[in-house]
């Protein structure tokens, strides 16, 4: 179950910005965290993940709710470069960076539990206390 939008128009520094965030997450929670992401690839990001989860319950019967984000990442695609005038006869080049963006999805494990701690030493360790503060040297004072 997965899915892929090539020649996504953003470099893939932005786009690994987004991608992070829902990485590990259940589809309900990628869904939520896309939604009020501010950043502009985060809409072509969520697209990909509907298509993830549409193939998801189409090819295999999945119901959508019940699946988690297993991988997403993103790859370079190929630079568009254009040229633009600057002072006295040169030229700046401009590159138009495009991505890859692909997200795989896994049904959840229903016997992933955490396990609770063997000892109440492991549940909460002792904090180390903070070292004693030196106090200024005092100034003799000079006897009269």
């Amino acid at each position: 179950m997965r899915a892929e939008a090539k020649w996504v128009r953003s470099s893939p520094r932005k786009a690994r910005l987004v991608v992070e965030h829902i990485r590990g997450r259940t589809v309900p929670e990628a869904r939520t965290v896309l939604a009020f992401s501010e950043r502009a690839v985060a809409r072509e990001v969520e697209k990909v993940l509907r298509s993830a989860v549409a193939n998801a319950e189409a090819n295999h019967g999945l119901v959508g709710d019940d699946l988690v984000v297993s991988s997403a990442y993103v790859d370079e695609g190929p630079t568009i470069k254009r040229w633009r005038a600057r002072a006295r006869g040169r030229v700046a080049r401009i590159r138009k960076r495009t991505c890859h963006i692909t997200v795989k999805l896994q049904p959840v494990a229903k016997t992933e539990t955490r396990r609770a701690p063997e000892s109440p030493q492991e549940e909460e360790k002792p904090k180390k206390a903070p070292a004693p503060r030196r106090q200024p040297a005092k100034k003799k004072e000079a006897a009269a």
